[in-house]
This record gives structure tokens, sequence and C-alpha cells, in this order.
């Protein structure tokens, strides 16, 4: 799905249930364009894709997103200031799964420790693959930048945005292509680096967390 630099070709990728993931070496990632921020338009679009990993209801058009949730993991919460007046459609999508229970009892499914360092999540089949039946647009500026604590949206490329998130736990340098539509706190960056520190189930730069990291719930 989200197409990352060398080893970590394969980290970011994650929409409405379609696996564009490669494992290539390519050095350039999928480049999404800037949209239309709901602050200037005032509505949010969500397009039905019919593949859902898990039956929710589309968001609300209009967006009311929260300031803040906590991801609830059996690793330690992260608590979660979200951008709602910079990425208002993403942060009401994420708020409207959180309410529907979409994150319940989900595992995140990739950690990368080489060339990026994140942990992605927000797959309930695990696999990478899946996705919330809908997908909606980039909330881009092209000045987006990822450092540890930096919470945004994994994509299969512009405008493909779904469910699957990732959380920065080290500063990564990745173009301006993944919606940041929030951070967690430093109690927060600490459990995913604790996290990040055990490494991958099979040794390698790019995999399942070698300690399953599940998400009990978001709210």
């Amino acid at each position: 799905m989200l197409l990352l630099p060398a080893v970590a070709a394969v980290v970011l990728a994650g929409c409405g249930g379609q696996d564009n993931t490669s494992s290539s070496s390519s050095s350039t990632p999928t480049q999404a364009s800037t949209s239309a921020s709901a602050a200037a338009t005032g509505a949010c679009t969500y397009t039905p894709t019919g593949d859902a990993s898990k039956k929710v209801d589309l968001p609300p058009s209009d967006p009311a997103p929260a300031k803040s949730l906590t991801i609830k993991t059996n690793r330690g919460p992260l608590d979660a200031t979200l951008n709602d007046t910079a990425t208002p459609c993403t942060a009401n999508s994420f708020t409207s799964l959180a309410k529907q229970g979409y994150f319940d009892d989900t595992k995140c499914h990739r950690l990368t420790t080489q060339s990026i360092f994140v942990l992605q999540c927000g797959d309930p089949t695990g696999s990478g693959t899946g996705g919330p039946g809908y997908s909606f647009n980039d909330e881009l500026n092209g000045r987006e930048t990822y450092p540890a604590g930096t919470l945004a949206m994994a994509n299969a490329g512009p405008n493909t945005n779904g469910s699957q998130f990732f959380l920065v736990y080290a500063d990564t340098d990745l173009p301006p292509s993944y919606t940041v539509f929030g951070k967690v706190d430093p109690a927060g960056l600490k459990v995913l680096q604790t996290i990040a520190k055990a490494g991958t189930a099979d040794g390698s730069a790019d995999g399942p967390p070698k300690q399953d990291v599940v998400i009990s719930s978001v709210g």
C-alpha cells in the first residue's frame, strides 16, 4: 500500500482494502497531491469502496473530530492530540472509526527499524491489506515532516486514505505525501520506543513486531 524508501518500501501502505505493497527497493515513494481542506470547503467527502474489513458507517460529512484520544494497547497507552483544524477530515474519520470500535482488538501489523522508524496499525485483518470500506482525500500542505511522535495516515497513493495509520518512534525522513493528523505525547512515545527496541518477529528491518501490539480500544 504505502510505498517507502529501500528496505521499508512496503511499510506505510494502507487504505480501503487494496494491497498495492511492494518489496522493491525503489527510493521514490508514491507522491500524494495536496487537496483542499475541509476548513475551506466546510464538508468532508468519504467515498465508499465496498471492501470493508470490518463493517462501519461512513463518517459524518460535517467534521466534528475529537481534539485528543487515547490509543489503548497491551504495551501501554498512547495519548494523542489530533490536528482537528489542519486535517479535519482525517481526524474526523479517525474519531468516527474509534467511536464505532473499528480499532478494538486489532494488531499493529508492521514495524520498521531501518531507513524509516514507524509502527503501522489500523487494519483489523492484521495483514496490511484491510480497510474500512471507504477512502478519502489527503490533507497536505507540502511542508509535512515526520519527527518522533508523529501520527500520520498510510496510503496507497494520492487520495487513498482509509483506516491504516502509522506512529513514528524516531525522527524519520519521508516526502510530504502522508497526512499528519496528530502527535503522541512523550509517555506514549516511550511506549513506542520500547516496542521498537524489541525489533521484529523475524529480526528483519521490516515485519510484524516481535512483541505483539494489540489495540484494545481508541477513545
